[in-house]
């Protein structure tokens, strides 16, 4: 699959995801939503970024859904969800979903913020460690499950 620079590469899109959590430019749902836009050429504007804004920490810093996995289901969204009332692509796009929650949930335990970050200072470098890794690797199996549903492999052309 083609994206605008070349092949899609889902080792790059967990580096790139990871990168803009390191360095600050972004938490964990927005990097992710960013990544996949751009690495699919999704066309989407980059303010697409302010929808995952408040998500992060769980939720506004609540606590509750991880950052990482509410974003990769933004990214699925991006891709297969609906535009339009009554579209029946609805029910792929929440079966994907559901896949890359359970995927997370089997790995992790959970997708709680505050357990997955239980006992952690908020931005030690304990939190960051294991939230940019979080991040990674929801961008890279969200770019799989859109390479394996849209029919690509790596070699045609988005």
């Amino acid at each position: 699959m083609q994206g605008p620079g070349g092949p899609i590469d889902v080792t790059q899109i967990r580096k790139t995801a990871e990168e803009y959590y390191r360095s600050g430019q972004y938490y964990c749902s927005e990097a992710i939503v960013r990544t996949i836009n751009d690495a699919f050429g999704l066309g989407y504007p980059n303010d697409v970024v302010r929808l995952a804004s408040g998500f992060p920490i769980g939720i506004g810093s609540a606590g509750c859904a991880c950052g990482a996995v509410t974003g990769g289901v933004m990214a699925l969204g991006m891709v297969f969800g609906r535009a339009k009332p009554g579209d029946p692509c609805i029910d792929r796009c929440l079966a994907l979903s559901r896949e890359l929650h359970t995927l997370f949930t089997r790995r992790h335990g959970c997708v709680c913020c505050r357990t997955l970050t239980h006992g952690m200072v908020l931005q030690s470098p304990e939190h960051l460690r294991q939230c940019i890794a979080l991040t990674g690797e929801v961008a890279e199996e969200t770019a799989k499950i859109i390479l394996r549903e849209t029919g690509e492999d790596g070699r045609g052309s988005w």
